[in-house]
């Protein structure tokens, strides 16, 4: 099989990449696009992969406008974050999906489903038309409240009252505006599928960012960067140099 990973994340295209060639060291990994504009200019200068995992949203758009503008006959695995209508919509159109962070277990999953439809005619793959035309009469969700705990019971949170995210020792702590800080059931990974990708940013492992708390972005060595928030966290929130531009553009929409 020869794979081309899309993906705007160096790291994500790492660890996807080390997975694969765990998984099936025979398979050939034979290019990365991190945007719209490499991927198109990819396929214009190389023959067709077998399969091409991609991600949805990228820097410059979404991967459903590579496919606009190219001819794709590979198999595809999609790998964000939808609502359950349009993973649906991934499943009946023969089309695989792995959620982000992509384990070991699912992509294993998703790599034996390939080698199952290895026989089927390119001919019979899914029309990514019709795909496109299925998602877009459904809508993405996100979550809009969130049940903290408290010493007397439980509270809801409005996603929109929280400034950050915080994990450390295994704890996701929501800290609010209002400078009131809750512990939550839910980690770091999860809520990053969960939360309007337009309104909070993964800046690191320890930290999702709402918009609205950011208050200043200073440079600090080899790249990367550090944030300042209304409401001061504990530790310094560094965004790595392999996020940063990314970082800058999801501020600069």
């Amino acid at each position: 099989m020869r794979i081309l990973i899309i993906e705007d994340e160096i790291p994500s295209q790492r660890m996807l990449a080390d997975l694969i060639r765990k998984l099936r060291p025979e398979w050939e990994i034979t290019g990365f696009a991190g945007s719209v504009t490499d991927a198109v200019d990819w396929f214009n200068n190389n023959d067709r992969p077998d399969v091409v995992f991609s991600d949805i949203q990228l820097t410059d758009g979404t991967c459903f406008e590579i496919f606009e503008q190219v001819s794709i006959n590979s198999f595809i695995v999609f790998t964000t974050a939808f609502d359950e209508y349009a993973i649906q919509a991934f499943r009946v159109n023969s089309i695989d999906y792995l959620l982000k962070p992509v384990s070991e277990k699912d992509l294993l999953r998703a790599i034996e489903k390939l080698e199952e439809m290895a026989s089927v005619s390119k001919n019979e793959m899914p029309d990514m038309k019709v795909l496109m035309d299925t998602l877009l009469k459904g809508k993405m969700t996100w979550r809009s409240r969130i049940l903290a705990s408290v010493p007397d019971g439980f509270v809801k949170l409005d996603v929109s009252e929280i400034a950050f995210f915080h994990s450390s020792q295994k704890v996701t702590t929501a800290a609010t505006f209002n400078r009131k800080n809750y512990v939550i059931d839910i980690t770091l990974d999860k809520l990053q599928d969960q939360l309007d990708p337009d309104m909070f940013f993964r800046a690191n492992r320890q930290f999702i960012l709402n918009i609205d708390s950011i208050t200043k972005v200073e440079k600090w060595f080899n790249g990367k960067l550090i944030v300042k928030t209304q409401l001061a966290a504990e530790e310094k929130i560094i965004v790595s140099r392999e996020r940063a531009r990314q970082f800058k553009e999801w501020i600069d929409r």
